[in-house]
């Protein structure tokens, strides 16, 4: 939920005497920037500790200088929940950034993105590039990202949208699997090149919900690569198309218990049967992104007798 539709909403009146009346633990109010919030539940909740919101010149108080001082705006997007009111006849003092729209905060945009300024690097693609991208991530996937960061449940329905907008193939950066498709801001997937990537990159950073890109689309993204870059024929046009689509979903297997992410040190082996048909591979893996719902996995082992690195390709 963005900021401009939580200021939208209609909310019922409280006056500041009767928030006054609020300010003990177990009956906890505050107001920001006019809205009344009921913070009882919270409070043992926050990363700053309970004595902070049970201080004097908060609890029951208007905190909205004490809060900005310390925190972005964005913050109070996960917790619409707790609006109960607003005070009457008050206007907001915060500037509310609309889906979309840039931060008016001075160096809280990348710098290519400063009116007046120029860069060879950028052209008028990135800025509608960029502008049509940050408005699914503010309308359409900030609030679900943040859901699923504070409930740690999967959500494959979610990257199954994503993928409508081309985010696995836009992970995996430029070249020949975004032909022919059409991206934020009407650009052709054939002029993606590594600049929109990183402003890819830096839109999901914006986030701060690491659960669900670090996850979704970098574990999609690690794995696919092995794929893209070094697989068969055959095997590209069996596992690519499904998992950009997120009809499959795949996983890069490398780190082991014993070693953690030391590829050198991995245990895991693989050793071909007598007919020369088939790997018997032998070993675990811990600690494997998108590893509990992927259908491929791409496993890193040890093979022949100097102990070979060799990627295998294992279904589920």
């Amino acid at each position: 939920m963005s900021l401009g539709v939580v200021a939208t909403r209609p909310y019922k009146p409280i006056t500041r005497e009767e928030v006054a009346k609020h300010n003990k633990r177990d009956d906890c109010w505050i107001i920001i920037d006019t809205y009344v919030y009921d913070i009882t539940s919270f409070i043992d909740m926050h990363p700053g500790g309970a004595a902070v919101l049970l201080d004097a010149t908060v609890a029951g108080k208007d905190s909205t200088d004490s809060f900005f001082g310390l925190h972005r705006a964005e913050v109070l997007e996960k917790y619409p929940r707790l609006i109960i009111g607003r005070v009457p006849n008050e206007s907001t003092r915060v500037v509310i950034r609309h889906a979309g729209e840039l931060s008016r905060v001075p160096h809280a945009e990348p710098l290519w993105l400063t009116p007046g300024y120029h860069t060879p690097y950028y052209n008028d693609s990135h800025r509608a590039f960029h502008k049509a991208l940050r408005k699914i991530f503010d309308e359409k996937l900030r609030r679900k990202a943040w859901e699923i960061e504070e409930s740690g449940k999967w959500d494959l329905g979610l990257l199954k949208e994503m993928s409508e907008w081309h985010f696995q193939r836009m992970r995996l950066g430029p070249g020949s699997h975004m032909k022919g498709i059409i991206l934020p801001g009407d650009l052709k997937g054939e002029d993606y090149n590594y600049f929109h990537e990183l402003i890819f990159t830096q839109e999901i950073g914006r986030m701060g919900a690491r659960t669900m890109f670090d996850g979704f689309v970098s574990g999609l993204s690690i794995g696919l690569s092995t794929i893209y870059n070094y697989a068969s024929q055959a095997v590209k046009d069996e596992v690519m198309e499904p998992c950009l689509r997120s009809d499959k979903y795949i996983c890069l297997a490398i780190t082991e218990a014993f070693m953690g992410s030391d590829v050198a040190g991995i245990r895991t082996t693989a050793e071909k049967t007598p007919d020369g048909k088939h790997w018997i591979i032998n070993g675990t893996k811990k600690w494997i992104t998108n590893g509990m719902f992927a259908d491929y996995f791409a496993t890193c082992c040890k093979t022949g007798p100097n102990g070979h690195l060799t990627m295998i390709l294992v279904k589920r």
